[in-house]
């Protein structure tokens, strides 16, 4: 069973005050990246992987999709997912992403954001959401960036025109990596760009769009704690096809 951090007091409590948290996709400076990579979802069945507090299934339903499932391991995102949504063409499930089981051809759209590095076995579950899309659905997920995942040694030095470096570790050495966010003792599955790409190629999907996101000039001067994002990428977002 993939690891249910968010069900643990101090981790939940941490995570419900982050911007993203508090303000929803209008708080995740990605979220215009992400958005620009979405299909027309008018009339489409949405399954959303990891659906935390439910914003992306209101803001798919109130932009025309039919039905939105979703998904989370956590009792505690699912209670407040449920508590925010009045709509019954939404509907919140409580589902080890580790294990999942959807039925197949029962969905025209596939999302999930900053989930999936939670995931150990990614090959499997790429598989049971290509099954369960129909033929031309597309799939889009964030998820955090591997430089981002790999950099665990403290601390970064300077190239000879200032400019930072990140000590990555152990960049090619893929597997389970615990880092202390919110909480300690937080497991994430690190696995390289190419691993993911490919794993998606396998399981038959058409690679779309690839992003390793990085801020703007504007949401930079508004927020400056993002600039460090342009020195290494933190999130990667992809958009495949079936």
């Amino acid at each position: 069973m993939a690891q249910n951090i968010y069900d643990k007091r101090e981790f939940f409590a941490g995570y419900s005050q982050l911007p993203r948290s508090v303000h929803g996709l209008d708080g995740a400076p990605e979220w215009p990246a992400i958005r620009a990579m979405l299909p027309d979802l008018k009339g489409l069945r949405v399954v959303d992987l990891g659906c935390g507090f439910g914003w992306f299934a209101r803001w798919a339903h109130q932009n025309g999709a039919a039905h939105v499932l979703g998904l989370d391991v956590s009792e505690n995102m699912i209670a407040r997912a449920r508590k925010d949504t009045g709509d019954m063409a939404i509907e919140y499930r409580i589902a080890d992403l580790d294990h999942l089981v959807l039925p197949e051809a029962s969905f025209d759209f596939a999302y999930s954001s900053l989930a999936l590095h939670y995931i150990e076995d990614f090959d499997r579950l790429v598989r049971t959401v290509h099954a369960s899309l129909v033929p031309g659905a597309h799939f889009v997920f964030t998820i955090e960036h591997p430089i981002y995942m790999a950099p665990t040694k403290p601390g970064w030095s300077s190239d000879a025109d200032g400019g930072r470096i990140w000590p990555l570790d152990r960049y090619s050495v893929e597997g389970k990596r615990i880092t202390d966010w919110l909480a300690k003792g937080v497991v994430k599955y690190h696995r390289t760009i190419g691993t993911t790409l490919n794993a998606l190629i396998k399981a038959g999907f058409s690679i779309r769009h690839v992003e390793e996101w990085s801020p703007t000039a504007e949401q930079i001067a508004a927020t400056p704690d993002l600039a460090e994002e342009v020195d290494r990428p933190m999130m990667l977002l992809v958009a495949a096809q079936r």
